[in-house]
């Protein structure tokens, strides 16, 4: 088992630095390229949000966790940014609360999509946390 946490602030060119980190931190469990490619990604996703939604109007602080097991990765990404009003609807696929710019509403879906598990937690005017874990193939076949 091994932890580790950074913090970082909403800038977008921290986004490539926070994935590379996270799929850097899962190396020791052997993934497959696919497998670092989806942490890559949904990682991608989640700091993107906390950029573009929490902090809006500004910049403000990003914090990602991310603790190993035997065979998997648990990633949390936490902003202290204005929360989710109606989380039910941020999470359909498709639905943006920035229909001017060009977003696509995919960001929760694809997180869900590349990951084993998904949870958001969100509080208006607290913050918002995104929790997930990815299990490896890898690990799993050496544990059995």
């Amino acid at each position: 088992m091994n932890k580790m946490q950074l913090i970082f602030l909403s800038r977008s060119e921290n986004e490539v630095f926070a994935r590379n980190v996270a799929a850097a931190f899962a190396l020791p469990l052997s993934p497959t390229l696919s497998e670092l490619s989806d942490i890559k990604t949904a990682v991608s996703e989640a700091v993107t949000n906390a950029i573009v939604h929490a902090y809006s109007d500004g910049e403000g602080l990003i914090t990602m966790t991310c603790e190993t097991d035997e065979n998997s990765i648990h990633i949390t990404v936490s902003d202290s940014g204005r929360g989710i009003a109606d989380l039910e609807k941020a999470l359909t696929p498709f639905y943006t609360s920035l229909p001017g710019e060009e977003r696509s509403g995919m960001g929760f879906t694809i997180m869900q999509t590349f990951m084993s598990d998904f949870r958001v937690q969100t509080k208006v005017g607290e913050g918002t946390t995104v929790s997930m874990r990815k299990r490896f193939s890898a690990g799993a076949q050496d544990a059995q």
